[in-house]
């Protein structure tokens, strides 16, 4: 690292990483915005709801979510053992529940009546329709046409939970358009409703905000894996498209400089010919979404068509803290093809019998490469963002024969 994070506030007063973050929106929104910056630095101190969100993370969530040692999968490839932070397990399948929880305790409390989100493969949404059925809140899920069809599941259960999902059927109809309609709707009425961005993504104070409901399941594994072997890993990754599962698990680590860290973008069909979501190894600082960042680009600063296998990932910016980890040096951006991702897919789940989400099979398979370049005395820490419930009719349909599931 080129400077230590102990110099560095993340973020400063007005939500920026280094140069990255801010807030770039219309000045009607930004008093919306300064008040819910208000109202969360309030609670991070408020003893009361501290101990309410700590108490459905053990009693609701299922927290804390166990740490597995992949005994299998690590025989086979050889080299180093492969642990998985299990947030599959987690009420609702995913690592979304952690700050969805967090943020619709926070719009119970600011007196807010319509919790709003967009959401790719539908975790978040899931999520947030759990949240708001539990605190009592209205919720409304932006979500593009193409993710419909392919999450139907979450679908499905966003309705069952009661909220309200709102196709997009303009531009790629995928996640970064289910952004631009989300906060379109957002702008309608800041005052009965509340954004609840689904990644350490947005104007200040999400990308912190989202971050800090997070970090526990980097907390928790940390101790568990001293616990577990008696020392730190000496590796960690994750997938990354807006960055919070990576962001979470990252936070406890990053002033360890012995644990290596690699963030894992999807390169989709390949990285030449624009069939990805690799915003950190090919994009450029822009702002989008009303936050500066790292995004993919065109000669016009306009937003690119981006695809990844998995619609959580599909978004052409990432959370302004990775961007700055980048430029420091302290986290490895990686990528992982559509290809590897589906044959890590089948691998855990028939090596191990664990079926995950095939955007954490992103950092799966950049996993199980590294672990082939490395000794048995060596570790490697995955964060296991999700289950693979949403996607089995997907794979199948696509890739089933191809796996031997006739």
């Amino acid at each position: 690292m080129s400077r230590t994070l102990n110099d560095i506030p993340l973020p400063d007063s007005k939500g920026y990483f280094g140069e990255y973050g801010g807030s770039y929106i219309p000045e009607v929104l930004q008093k919306v915005m300064d008040e819910i910056t208000e109202a969360y630095l309030q609670i991070k101190q408020d003893k009361s709801f501290q101990e309410e969100l700590q108490s459905l993370y053990r009693h609701y969530v299922g927290r804390p979510s166990a740490l597995f040692h992949a005994r299998n999968l690590s025989k086979k490839i050889g080299g180093a053992q492969i642990y998985l932070k299990r947030e599959d397990l987690n009420h609702t399948g995913a690592h979304k529940i952690n700050h969805c929880l967090g943020e619709a305790l926070l719009a119970k409390r600011m007196g807010k009546e319509i919790l709003i989100a967009e959401t790719g493969a539908g975790q978040h949404g899931v999520a947030l329709a759990t949240a708001a059925a539990l605190v009592g809140l209205e919720c409304h899920i932006y979500m593009g046409e193409v993710d419909i069809a392919k999450e139907h599941p979450n679908v499905t259960r966003m309705k069952i939970l009661g909220a309200k999902v709102i196709p997009v059927t303009r531009g790629t109809r995928t996640l970064k358009d289910a952004v631009d309609a989300a906060f379109e709707a957002y702008l309608e009425d800041p005052i009965r409703q509340i954004y609840a961005i689904g990644s350490v993504v947005g104007p200040h104070p999400f990308p912190m905000m989202v971050r800090d409901f997070q970090q526990i399941v980097g907390t928790e594994a940390r101790q568990q894996f001293l616990e577990m072997t008696g020392r730190l890993p000496d590796n960690l990754v994750a997938c990354v498209g807006g960055g919070s599962n990576a962001i979470g698990i990252f936070t406890a680590f990053l002033n360890d400089e012995s644990v290596s860290i690699y963030g894992v973008e999807p390169s989709g069909r390949g990285l030449t010919g624009g069939d990805h979501a690799a915003t950190l190894s090919l994009g450029k600082p822009g702002i989008m979404h009303g936050f500066r960042s790292y995004m993919l680009q065109d000669e016009n600063g306009m937003p690119l068509p981006v695809y990844s296998v998995a619609s959580g990932l599909d978004y052409p910016g990432v959370g302004p803290q990775h961007s700055l980890l980048k430029d420091l040096n302290r986290v490895n951006y990686v990528t992982a093809g559509d290809k590897d991702t589906i044959d890590a897919f089948f691998e855990l789940s028939r090596v191990e019998g664990i079926i995950p989400a095939l955007e954490s099979c992103h950092a799966v398979a950049y996993a199980m490469e590294l672990a082939a370049t490395l000794s048995a005395e060596d570790t490697i820490l995955v964060n296991l963002s999700g289950r693979g419930d949403k996607d089995l009719d997907f794979v199948m349909e696509n890739y089933g024969k191809d796996y031997g599931c006739e």
